[in-house]
């Protein structure tokens, strides 16, 4: 098994370097992305890295180990998104090498073990995932870590005391990154699945379980009792409003996650086939290792639909068993071509849907963005590069339209993977332009700005703030009581939806003196499009005090 483990580790290694960092900062940060690293800038430039806050309020709801991992970034590189994002992208790098060495480990197969870990690093979310400054894909990286060493320790003789605890460790760091989130997702699941169907024996075991646990709680749960003891309170308070928001706040049908399956991008409808159980039961000779990941596959998405709250991100997880599904029948295909020479019947079938399908896909793809670029943009991509990335889409359609009329399975993954590449490699700025506003005046122009320095920033209370618009203007905004005719300081700077002009009272504009720093508009989209809103186009002020003669 360890015969090509140093080759296929490198080639990981690249790939993850192509999926998760090249490119990564061209677009802007989202809401989530603002939160986050809003929360870290503050751990630095106040100094509450055991209590984190928000634009001055305390952030509570999630564990801060991903913040901490941002606020070290954030005091070495400030403000670097290119390098924050690179954080994530190392945990998702980490996803991947684990997924390696399970997928490995329980098929004694290191053919496996690349396979299942090249489909799940060309899976649409955990490419988004793992190139935005999100907190979901640390919690996931550390509990498939520990997964990995809980089945190491149960598959192996003896007590394997070490195993034990990287495991215990592991799920200490998931704990840390998001709360009991990838318990309930990821683990849960899978031991649910793998206990009735492998029934290890536990004979010797028994006294490194709980050390692992007990490792577990140690790591879990300083930081809660910390909370508790020193804002009690606050915590009782965040903890009360977490669990009600799971069960008030964005609440779907139990059907909402029906078409789970679409989160795994170009893999969607291999996934579909790969999930018709009753008909690869009887061929993948891997029979017990399919079933639970098939089953792991299903239990997750059955606990994810109890929970009243749901949001496509939080399907993250079960990326992860669908991965080592898809694995298993590309490499039950592959097995069966190098043996049999050829694939019959329903096998070849399968096979040619699934890939002409992709290889199709490829093909169209210059003409796509040549449409896009050219007619839609009036631009956006040089003519060179329209015509070297269009080179490069044909080379990647006819890689995989000849390993799917060859029945070449590893052929047409290898060209899947340098479809990626190429995207990753050679299109992303242009990418961004789906997504990024040109025209976008942002109120970060205030940060360069000598006369707002030291000075602080205020909203009215009875507006929406965004918190993009925290992070973008580089400082924290706080709320003011427009009706109490006075200013919270000598010297303010408000950032209001209407002019101040419109509205400072009578009595209040005859106690300052105005003057218009800019209206600025942070919408990420266009003008005259659906995702166009007023709420990102503020008007900037500054608010001083007349001097009494």
């Amino acid at each position: 098994m360890r015969t090509n483990r140093g080759f296929h580790l490198f080639f990981l290694a690249v790939v993850c370097f192509f999926t998760f960092f090249i490119h990564n900062e061209v677009i802007y940060p989202d809401i989530m992305e603002a939160r986050n690293l809003t929360t870290a800038r503050e751990m630095v430039e106040y100094d509450n890295w055991l209590v984190p806050t928000m634009n001055g309020t305390l952030r509570l709801e999630k564990p801060p180990l991903p913040t901490w991992v941002a606020g070290m970034i954030e005091w070495v590189a400030p403000d670097n998104i290119g390098l924050q994002r690179a954080a994530a992208g190392l945990m998702a790098s980490l996803l991947v090498f684990f997924m390696y060495f399970l997928g490995a480990r329980t098929t004694k197969k290191s053919l496996y073990g690349l396979i299942s870990a090249l489909v799940l690093c060309t899976s649409f979310n955990i490419i988004l995932m793992g190139r935005t400054a999100t907190w979901d894909i640390y919690c996931h990286s550390f509990m498939l870590g520990a997964i990995y060493f809980f089945y190491r320790a149960f598959e192996s003789e003896g007590a394997h005391w070490r195993d034990f605890l990287w495991a215990g460790v592991f799920m200490g760091l998931s704990f840390l990154g998001k709360g009991p989130v990838s318990f309930y997702a990821l683990l849960l699941p899978f031991l649910l699945c793998y206990f009735p169907i492998y029934r290890p024996s536990v004979k010797g075991k028994i006294f490194p379980l709980l050390i692992m646990v007990l490792v577990c709680l140690a790591i879990s749960l300083w930081w809660p009792i910390y909370l508790y003891l020193y804002h009690k309170d606050m915590a009782m308070f965040v903890a009360a409003k977490e669990s009600t928001a799971w069960l008030e706040r964005n609440v779907r049908p139990w059907y909402y996650y029906w078409k789970f399956f679409l989160e795994s991008g170009i893999w969607s409808l291999f996934l579909v086939t790969a999930l018709i159980w009753p008909y690869w039961k009887k061929r993948i000779a891997l029979r017990k290792e399919y079933i639970l990941m098939v089953s792991w596959t299903f239990a997750i998405l059955i606990l994810l639909s109890l929970l009243p709250e749901k949001k496509t991100r939080y399907l993250l997880p079960i990326l992860i068993p669908s991965a080592l599904v898809i694995a298993h029948v590309i490499l039950y295909w592959h097995e069966k071509a190098k043996n049999a020479g050829w694939l019959l019947g329903w096998d070849k079938l399968f096979f040619r849907i699934n890939t002409l399908l992709i290889a199709l896909i490829a093909c169209c793809l210059p003409i796509g963005i040549g449409v896009y670029c050219f007619m839609l943009m009036g631009g956006g991509i040089g003519v060179i590069m329209f015509i070297l990335t269009a080179l490069l889409f044909l080379l990647s359609a006819i890689i995989l339209f000849r390993a799917a009329l060859k029945i070449c399975p590893l052929y047409f993954l290898g060209g899947v993977v340098f479809l990626f590449f190429i995207v990753e490699a050679f299109m992303m700025p242009s990418i961004a332009g789906l997504f990024n506003n040109p025209e976008m005046k942002s109120i970060r122009e205030v940060r360069n700005m000598e006369i707002l320095k030291e000075i602080p920033f205020y909203y009215p209370e009875n507006e929406e703030l965004r918190i993009e618009l925290v992070y973008e203007a580089g400082r924290r905004i706080l709320p003011w009581n427009i009706t109490s005719d006075t200013l919270p300081v000598l010297s303010m700077v408000l950032v209001s939806a209407e002019s101040a002009e419109e509205i400072l009272s009578d009595t209040l504009k005859s106690q300052v003196n105005m003057k218009f720093i800019g209206k600025f508009d942070d919408n990420r989209r266009k003008a005259n499009t659906k995702r166009y809103s007023d709420i990102f186009v503020r008007y900037v002020t500054l608010l001083e005090m007349k001097k009494v003669p």
